[in-house]
């Protein structure tokens, strides 16, 4: 069965943007890049709230064209128009999208249909209104939470309106030079009270 992945950059105060969406406290550059290039080997979907998926849309898809593209920009955005995306929106049903899928409805049947089929990983990027419905079907089998030094003080949080437990098992740390840290959990659920 493919693994549903959260890869999500948040403040030190667990936010994932501030009170209007703004990133402004996030800092990555090309180690950081690199990083995520090394996660998107292992998968060939992506799933996104349909914010994280127009502001996505907006600028990857033609990244690799650009004059100054990195190498890691250019590995994503390749990785990127590859990939199967899928997009939770009620908002965008019966939209015809590139190599794009939107699930409305029930998610926990058609994210789990999803994740018996043959393939990779799939990475669900930011969303964090739909990670958190993700969340509590428990359909998140490991979390890539890029940690940055920044407070934001208020904003979107990362997990709210959980009311299941669950246990988290650290797999890794990284570490990069503009002071982010990845940690890469992995739900226990054998853990888990019954």
């Amino acid at each position: 069965m493919r693994k549903l992945i959260l890869v999500v950059h948040i403040s030190l105060d667990g936010f994932v943007a501030g009170q209007d969406g703004e990133l402004d406290g996030f800092d990555a550059g090309e180690e950081n890049l690199e990083f995520v290039c090394r996660l998107t080997d292992e998968a060939d979907a992506a799933l996104f709230g349909r914010t994280s998926y127009q502001m996505l849309e907006t600028y990857w898809p033609t990244a690799k064209d650009r004059a100054n593209a990195t190498k890691s920009e250019i590995a994503y955005s390749n990785w990127y128009n590859k990939a199967q995306k899928i997009v939770i929106s009620k908002t965008m049903q019966g939209q015809h999208l590139r190599n794009t899928t939107v699930i409305g409805g029930n998610s926990l049947n058609e994210i789990g249909k999803i994740k018996e089929e043959p393939g990779k990983n799939i990475l669900i990027f930011g969303s964090p209104a739909a990670s958190q419905s993700l969340m509590r079907l428990d359909l998140i089998d490991g979390f890539w939470i890029f940690v940055n030094p920044v407070i934001f003080g208020s904003g979107i949080p990362l997990f709210a309106g959980g009311e299941n437990q669950q246990k988290l098992r650290l797999v890794t740390t990284k570490s990069f030079s503009n002071g982010e840290t990845a940690l890469h959990y992995i739900v226990n659920r054998e853990e888990l009270p019954t």
